[in-house]
């Protein structure tokens, strides 16, 4: 697996692992064996940067991939997140005080004395983000957290925070089909030195070709069933999209996701997406996307059919969107 780095010298290899829909997201809980199992394949085949966050289940995400990667903790990179109100779920709180237990409860979760990566998962418009970085800041100074990231925060709060302390990584949705952080938030990243990784780089299984207008999305267990994009006359209109990337894909003789992420990979060299799986088949399948080379003209192809096609339906749903920082 190639390597690249995020900021000025955390280096992780060119995917990661996304870890939240083994516990919570897109359905019920997976199996906690097959998980396990699932997380420790993608190591052995070269991923080392892992990704969860204490929201995960609630917890039990956090739970999971600290039994997963014990046996090889000292050599990957640990991503989680805090920020939110668990008790008042989705309320935020991103106090100094909150943060620093959050992180207390996330290492124990984890099983490991520091997180590699600590990201503040959704931007408190109640709380300074430099009281926010500072906090970060003296975490890193006690040796509890390595490295200081931002989830779906804009410009703005971005410069802010790592005028406090540098920030390594931002993380947000980036996809083929979602590329709202093109009009300003890579070209900070870029800037000021910060890498970027994208969530639900595969468009929330969209991308993969996998979902349709006809699968159905249990609302008591997958957020898609509230997302707009879902519903079955949005995912129609945007069919437009699968039929672009299956028939480039079938050209390249690839997959329609290996083209997806190719695509975020070629974006820039300090981009890492990281898709999540269930099933060991479906992650080597999306660790073969770094092989997958796109040329000039490729790239051209793409964007040009992608500035064609009018994606319907908004990323999230309004309760989600409003916690996103613009």
């Amino acid at each position: 697996m190639k390597t690249r780095t995020l900021g000025q010298n955390l280096e992780v290899s060119a995917l990661g692992f996304g870890c939240m829909n083994m516990s919570f997201g897109y359905g019920p809980a997976a199996d906690k064996t097959e998980a396990i199992k699932v997380i420790r394949a993608a190591y052995e085949r070269g991923v080392t940067l892992f990704d969860t966050a204490e929201v995960y289940g609630p917890l039990t995400n956090e739970e999971l991939v600290g039994e997963a990667i014990a046996p090889f903790r000292d050599k990957i990179v640990l991503a989680t997140k805090y920020g939110f109100d668990l008790a008042h779920f989705p309320q935020l709180n991103s106090k100094p005080e909150h943060i620093k237990q959050v992180v207390e409860g996330s290492l124990k979760r984890l099983r490991t004395d520091r997180i590699d990566l600590l990201y503040q998962h959704r931007v408190d418009p109640d709380v300074p983000i430099e009281d926010v970085a500072g906090t970060v800041k003296e975490l890193i100074q006690a040796g509890k957290v390595k490295h200081f990231g931002l989830s779906e925060a804009g410009a703005k709060t971005i410069r802010r925070a790592h005028a406090v302390h540098p920030i390594t990584a931002v993380q947000s949705e980036y996809s083929l089909w979602t590329r709202d952080p093109e009009a300003e938030v890579l070209p900070t990243c870029d800037e000021l030195g910060i890498g970027f990784v994208p969530w639900s780089p595969l468009g929330q299984g969209f991308l993969t070709g996998k979902v349709n207008a006809a699968t159905p999305f249990d609302a008591a267990t997958d957020l898609r069933a509230s997302f707009p994009r879902f519903t079955a006359e949005s995912m129609k209109a945007n069919q437009p999209v699968l039929d672009f990337l299956n028939t480039f894909a079938k050209h390249k003789k690839a997959t329609p996701a290996q083209i997806a992420l190719a695509w975020l990979l070629a974006q820039a060299p300090w981009i890492v997406p990281i898709p999540g799986t269930r099933k060991i088949e479906r992650m080597v399948e999306n660790l073969g996307a770094a092989e997958v080379e796109l040329m000039f003209a490729e790239l051209r192809e793409i964007d040009g059919a992608f500035s064609k096609i009018i994606v319907q339906g908004e990323r999230l749903s309004p309760e989600h969107m409003a916690l996103i920082d613009r």
